[in-house]
């Protein structure tokens, strides 16, 4: 008799971004169907999190997250230098005790937010590289991935993909930009997200309300320099949006949950204030003292934010894990992108016409879009429905070749 398999996850799991947890799902799913005596830990950012979360054991992904709370200046940066070179050992220790380590999807090969070469670059090294080392099978998982102008990143990255045992892409464009970069990839398959494998179920909603899913955005890894330039932009041209909305008579309702965006949402409730417009006493919805057609919801899950949308008739959210869960409960949806994987998960989806980027935002171009969205929305929900059907079977198909790769039969 086979002993159980020994699973590690590993990534930037439990830190604060839904849909990076979301992919964790979905990935634990699959485990706990095909294989559900395995012994499953993970080595992640967010250790305690993930560990109360979904019951497992945690380490996590960096020795001086342990310290970090007890240093301050000079210090701090010692020990942050120090822990370089404490997690090549630890990183090789954690994973010579697994049979298969997998990363769940997430941009783990991908720039298109700030990165620095020595955060997430050099973890995906030391873990690729550790896997080879000791004969484990690391899997790369439906990651995502980018070309990269910085030289240390992409070397970081590409070295990662190549010393890994397997590789699958959420995307056409994330295969394509590691081909371009030198590697080759012609035997790496491409599915939809691991998300689209969640159960959910679709939601109408109120098509009197828009949910408005918001980021606090300052650009890419290359715009540093007009970081902050770029921030006031988005949310001036995303309140003029809401503004649109509200006086339209519509409700908003504002989601957030993952690290730093609730400055977004704070900023925009609180230069929003003078245009929100008084409860309506016909509607017993708003019948409570204070209430609003413009309110925010944090959410701290996929779940709690698949909830958060349900109410909503239409969704305009950045986030693209917030895209794909409005889509996936089937509501018509407008993507305001911050990378090329929304245009391209939006193409996908058969709704090309209904996106833009976060950085180019043109207001008056959403409000043309958003009445489009609004007159077509029956055959919209039709193209949604169909394609979340057949991406849910992509994604099991993908799994299946998943599981022949790593757990062959003896």
């Amino acid at each position: 008799m086979n002993a159980a398999p020994r699973i590690g996850l590993f990534g930037l799991l439990g830190s604060g971004n839904i849909g990076n947890d979301a992919s964790l799902e979905s990935v634990l799913g699959y485990i706990r169907t095909s294989h559900p005596d395995a012994v499953v830990d993970a080595m992640c950012m967010g250790w305690e999190q993930v560990r109360a979360r979904y019951g497992m054991d945690t380490i996590p992904l960096l020795w001086y997250q342990k310290y970090q709370d007890r240093a301050g200046g000079a210090g701090a940066s010692a020990l942050k230098a120090l822990g370089k070179a404490v997690d090549a050992f630890r990183t090789a220790s954690w994973v010579r005790r697994h049979d298969v380590v997998i990363v769940p999807g997430m941009g783990v090969l991908e720039a298109t937010l700030p990165l620095r070469p020595w955060g997430v670059p050099y973890t995906m090294f030391l873990l690729s590289a550790s896997g080879r080392l000791f004969g484990t099978k690391v899997a790369l998982v439906g990651v995502g991935a980018n070309v990269i102008s910085q030289r240390m990143t992409r070397w970081l990255f590409i070295r990662a993909a190549r010393l890994a045992f397997y590789r699958s892409y959420r995307d056409a464009q994330s295969r394509d930009a590691l081909r371009q970069q030198g590697l080759d990839t012609s035997g790496d398959p491409v599915h939809p997200d691991l998300v689209f494998s969640l159960p959910s179920s679709p939601a109408a909603g109120d098509p009197g309300t828009v949910g408005v899913g918001l980021m606090a955005y300052y650009g890419t890894n290359d715009d540093r320099d007009r970081a902050d330039e770029i921030y006031a932009d988005y949310i001036g041209n995303v309140e003029s949006f809401v503004r649109w909305l509200l006086d339209q008579g519509r409700r908003v309702r504002l989601f957030y949950g993952d690290v730093g965006d609730e400055t977004a949402v704070t900023q925009v409730l609180t230069d929003l204030g003078d245009y929100r417009p008084d409860p309506d006493d016909s509607d017993p919805d708003d019948s409570a003292p204070g209430d609003s057609r413009l309110t925010a919801e944090r959410v701290t899950s996929y779940a709690e934010l698949s909830r958060a949308m349900a109410p909503a008739g239409a969704v305009v959210a950045t986030r693209y894990h917030n895209v794909i869960c409005a889509l996936k409960l089937g509501k018509p949806t407008i993507s305001i992108g911050y990378a090329k994987k929304n245009v391209v998960l939006m193409e996908d989806m058969g709704l090309p016409e209904y996106c833009q980027y976060a950085h180019s935002l043109d207001v008056g171009k959403l409000i043309e879009q958003f009445t489009m969205l609004e007159r077509d929305a029956d055959q919209v929900r039709a193209v949604i429905e169909k394609r979340n059907a057949e991406n849910a079977q992509l994604v099991a198909d993908q799994f299946a070749a998943l599981d022949a790769r790593l757990f062959p039969p003896q």
